[in-house]
C-alpha cells in the first residue's frame, strides 16, 4: 500500500468534485479509491490504512478503515469477491456470535462484496458490529472495514450507504485540483 501522505490542495474555481449533501470527498492516490463520507468525521492515517472516525479518538463511536492494493493485470472473474470475503472474514479473532449473509453489489465493472459480524467487545463489554468489505475494479482492490456499537447501527447504516453509493475505484485523476473531467 505504501506510505500515506495527506495533501491539501486549493480547488480551481471550475472544478468537478462533488459530494452528497453534508459530505466530503475522500480520494486516495489520485483516484485509486474515492468515496463520500460524513463531513464532520475525522481522518487519521494508521500504519496499514486510513481511518475515518465519527469523532476524535478516544471519544469515537465508529471507525471506517480503508486500504487498497494494486492487482496484476489478469482476469479475476474466477475469484469472486464473495469467496474472498467469506475466507478473509473467518480470520477475525474477535468472539463473533453472529455472521451476516454476504451482500454483493455490482455497478458496471465495479464489484463490491461485504459481510456483517456481531460480537461483544471485550474491552467495552458492549454489543458491537463489524463490516468487512472488498471492492474491485480494474487493477485496484480495496478493503473497507467498519466497526461500530450496536446502539449506533441506524446512524452507521446511513454512513455505510453513503460510502457504498459513492465508491469508485481505479479512476485516476490527472489534476486533483479539478477532479475527474467527464468527456
Amino acid at each position: 500500500m505504501g506510505q500515506w501522505k495527506r495533501e491539501r490542495k486549493k480547488l480551481r474555481e471550475r472544478h468537478y468534485w462533488t459530494a452528497q449533501p453534508d459530505c466530503k470527498v475522500f480520494v486516495a492516490d489520485r483516484g485509486a479509491v474515492r468515496f463520500d463520507f460524513p463531513q464532520d468525521w475525522v481522518i487519521l492515517p494508521d500504519s496499514d490504512s486510513i481511518k475515518l472516525h465519527d469523532k476524535p479518538p478516544p471519544d469515537d463511536d465508529c471507525v471506517l478503515a480503508v486500504s487498497y492494493m494494486r492487482l496484476p493485470p489478469i482476469d479475476w472473474s474466477g475469484l469472486p469477491l464473495a469467496t474472498l470475503v467469506e475466507q478473509a472474514s473467518r480470520g477475525d479473532s474477535r468472539p463473533i456470535y453472529e455472521w451476516g449473509e454476504i451482500s454483493e453489489l455490482r455497478r458496471g465493472d465495479l464489484e463490491i462484496a461485504w459481510r456483517d459480524k456481531r460480537f461483544i467487545d471485550p474491552v467495552g463489554k458492549r454489543e458491537a458490529r463489524s463490516r468487512f468489505c472488498l471492492g474491485r475494479r480494474g487493477r485496484i482492490q480495496a478493503l473497507i472495514t467498519f466497526d461500530f456499537w450496536e446502539t449506533d447501527a441506524e446512524r452507521c447504516q446511513r454512513a455505510w450507504e453513503i460510502v457504498l453509493k459513492s465508491l469508485e475505484l481505479d479512476e485516476f485523476i490527472q489534476d486533483p485540483t479539478v477532479g475527474r473531467v467527464v468527456q
